[in-house]
């Protein structure tokens, strides 16, 4: 994609001052139709004032395969036992997203096109409104380092995990990757060492990022066989299949 004629500038980059709010899940698969939420996280990161930080931990009422364990640490007894039941909790992620978006809070997570149609698959799945019909249009703006460093360091050799982008560029943070809240922070983090590296997206309107890397998707998602969709998967209230994850997909 040509950058020059793909994204429109704009004067003011007010928003690089402004919140971010940082997003992950950590869940029992990859397929974002017919697994679960296990935790979630949100962070609000105010740029030099304050970062807040909120948790989830669910009860996914289906068993945690032994192979998400092994990646995230929780188990099924473990959620039996502490987590909360679904719904409830899957609302009030739902409400606090929504509430940051129509302020034009961006959200800011790693490979959002899982996260996030995960997120809509199962508040369908509880018979909840999902994140565009609680906005009443698409999820916007988003921004996606994953994309971002796919569009920007396009000739870039191996994998583009997050924890490998941590180690491009020199984060280290206070936990273990692969807990949604590290991840999160991870992810805004790895945000920041991109509008580093690359400037002219500090100067770049939000909405043309947003349609910039839907585009970026779109192309890869091709070269891949992957769902073009992005940063949700659109859904149809029920419960089959949505585009299944790519093997090698930034995910869990």
């Amino acid at each position: 994609m040509d950058e020059s004629t793909a994204v429109a500038t704009h004067a003011d980059a007010a928003w690089v001052a402004g919140p971010l709010l940082g997003f992950d899940t950590e869940t029992t698969g990859l397929d974002v139709a017919a697994d679960r939420v296990v935790t979630a996280a949100l962070v609000l990161r105010m740029p030099g004032a304050r970062t807040e930080v909120r948790t989830w931990l669910l009860d996914p009422g289906v068993e945690i395969p032994a192979e998400a364990t092994a990646i995230h640490g929780i188990t099924m007894e473990h959620a039996r036992d502490r987590g909360r039941e679904p719904a409830p909790a899957l609302e009030e992620i739902a409400t606090e997203l929504v509430r940051h978006v129509r302020r034009g809070v961006p959200i800011v997570a790693y490979n959002a096109a899982f996260d996030l149609s995960l997120m809509d698959a199962e508040l369908a799945r509880h018979g909840l409104p999902t994140l565009p019909e609680r906005l009443g249009r698409p999820v916007a703006p988003v921004l996606d380092p994953l994309v971002i460093d796919r569009w920007q360091d396009a000739d870039r050799e191996g994998k583009r995990r997050l924890g490998d982008l941590c180690a491009l560029y020199g984060i280290v943070g206070d936990g273990d990757l692969h807990t949604a809240d590290v991840d999160a922070l991870a992810t805004l983090d790895v945000l920041a060492a991109l509008l580093t590296r690359y400037p002219h997206l500090r100067a770049t309107a939000l909405e043309a990022l947003h349609v910039a890397q839907a585009g970026v998707h779109r192309e890869w998602a091709e070269s891949v066989s992957a769902s073009p969709a992005w940063p949700v998967e659109p859904q149809r209230r029920r419960r089959v299949s949505a585009e299944k994850a790519v093997p090698g997909q930034d995910t869990l």
